[in-house]
């Protein structure tokens, strides 16, 4: 087992940087046992990919007038790729361990991920980590790379998922290389740079308590709850109060995910955020056809990861991290049944989380202003109906924005079984009847809660060909419809259509 270390890297310094550029980098603070400090390994002859302005301007980076790598210019470039960071940066690779498919896997760590340091940016401190910038100390063998097809899935996935409106990760740039890595096939090499408040996951707290390391958990949940979730300081039991407030949010990310068909595909414990970010964005999919069984992991061999069991996964996850503070929710006293009483008090929140903002989420999809008894089990059953023909997803939900009992048609002809769509829409009439909303404003809020644009493997599959090629618009392009989901862009209608017949023999895995 390879231990956290510290070696000797210093930033040296860069021509340029953005600004702001004043770094805090508050996580390199903790010590050596956290992290181990190194330079990432420069890509040969880099080249943009793509470039978000959304993310430039989050950091506070000038964005007016420019267009693409325009943003962020060479200097940018030469930091991004590996290369010679800016000043005041701490490049370091963190460890942590985890439970992989609901087995104990141990120490894993950054084994492709370097954070170059903690930026203040006019949105708070944001922590800047580079993705595919060769080994660290925890790479478990691996070269460290990421490759184009992977990291274009990544850098559009991020940015899609904060559009919707979804807690994630951001993705700031995406370098490409003709380095070649080698995974199934021979690829090429791309790093992509990944920002967000912290990247800690509930992994990083299991690698403390299952080495018995109590005063390294205790300085990392001490400087989560600082910096993070300072509320908590003011609880009886700060560290119950951080697990509780941990299973609170990750209960409405889980929420955010089934209510727009988004499986993350590996939901290890070491891919869940603390801050309740989507993160680690590999065999991700969105669902075309609805089918809750629909495992989008081609590795996930026994369907652990299934859309419809991402909420159970979701607690089992939090068990495990409930698990991994149970000394600190002690004190300085042993682990007894009034400490598992108040672990699990912490965590009983989830369930009751869940299913409120599924409620609401749903109600707002079908475009309910009010609570009435019966909105449960009508959203239900309208799942039920598009699961019984694998109905379009996202077609499906948004379709219905336009339904009237005078012109159900639009959404009536996406089922074979039009009795049962008749029985159901006979419900829903009845059930906007009450809310008494002119349809034209009914329809407003539901294209407003219902994307007409996901990230759907075809497109991404599309984008990930033509780069391979050598023409990156097409990335830039998809970039620039996902920015804007509820949108209509009847300009781009053809990213919101049927998936074609090829789609349905992509496969995605842990390479992806």
């Amino acid at each position: 087992m390879i231990a956290a270390h510290e070696t000797q890297t210093a930033c040296e310094p860069a021509e340029r940087a953005p600004q702001p550029q004043r770094w805090v980098n508050r996580y390199a603070d903790l010590g050596p046992a956290f992290f181990t400090r190194l330079r990432a390994q420069a890509l040969p002859d880099p080249q943009w990919v793509a470039v978000s302005a959304s993310t430039a301007a989050l950091l506070g980076w000038a964005t007016e007038g420019a267009d693409g790598a325009d943003i962020l210019g060479p200097q940018a470039l030469e930091a991004l790729s590996g290369g010679t960071p800016w000043p005041g940066c701490d490049p370091l690779a963190t460890v942590y361990s985890g439970h992989q498919f609901g087995a104990w896997a141990g120490q894993l760590g950054d084994g492709r991920a370097l954070l170059l340091g903690e930026l203040v940016t006019p949105a708070g401190p944001m922590e800047i980590q580079l993705k595919g910038g060769g080994p660290t100390p925890y790479s478990r063998m691996g070269d460290g790379r990421a490759v184009l097809r992977s990291s274009i899935r990544e850098f559009l996935c991020s940015e899609a998922m904060h559009h919707l409106g979804i807690p994630t990760t951001r993705a700031l740039a995406l370098v490409g290389s003709a380095l070649p890595v080698r995974r199934e096939t021979l690829e090429t090499a791309a790093v992509v740079t990944r920002v967000a408040p912290s990247f800690l996951r509930f992994g990083h707290f299991e690698h403390f308590a299952h080495h018995g390391q109590s005063e390294a958990l205790k300085t990392l949940a001490d400087f989560v709850i600082e910096h993070h979730f300072p509320g908590c300081l003011e609880a009886a039991n700060p560290y119950a109060a951080l697990l509780e407030a941990v299973t609170r949010r990750t209960a409405e990310l889980i929420a955010d995910w089934q209510a727009v068909g988004f499986c993350h595909g590996v939901m290890n414990t070491d891919n869940l955020s603390v801050l309740g970010l989507t993160i680690d964005y590999g065999p991700f999919g969105f669902l075309d056809g609805f089918d809750p069984g629909h495992i989008c992991n081609h590795s996930d061999h026994h369907g652990r990861y299934t859309y419809a069991n991402q909420p159970r996964v979701g607690q089992w996850n939090l068990h495990a991290l409930g698990q991994a503070m149970l000394p600190l929710i002690a004190g300085d006293g042993e682990v007894d049944e009034a400490t598992t009483e108040l672990a699990l008090a912490a965590l009983e929140p989830y369930e009751a989380t869940l299913q409120a903002a599924l409620r609401t989420r749903h109600r707002a999809k079908l475009g309910l202003a009010s609570a009435q008894d019966g909105d449960v089990a009508l959203a239900d059953d309208w799942l039920a109906l598009l699961a019984m023909e694998r109905t379009d997803h996202t077609i499906a939900w948004r379709r219905l924005a336009d339904f009237t009992p005078a012109d159900p048609h639009p959404v009536r002809d996406l089922f074979r079984d039009r009795a049962a769509f008749d029985a159901w829409a006979g419900r829903y009439a009845q059930r906007l009847a009450l809310e008494g909303s002119p349809d034209v404003e009914r329809a407003a809020r539901m294209k407003l809660a219902n994307p007409k644009f996901v990230l759907r493997n075809h497109l991404c599959e599309s984008a990930i060909r033509a780069a391979q090629g050598g023409d990156f618009s097409e990335t830039q392009r998809l970039l620039k419809v996902l920015e804007r989901p509820f949108a209509e862009q009847p300009e781009h209608a053809a990213y919101a259509d049927f998936p074609p017949d090829w789609a349905q023999t992509l496969e995605v895995s842990c390479s992806s």
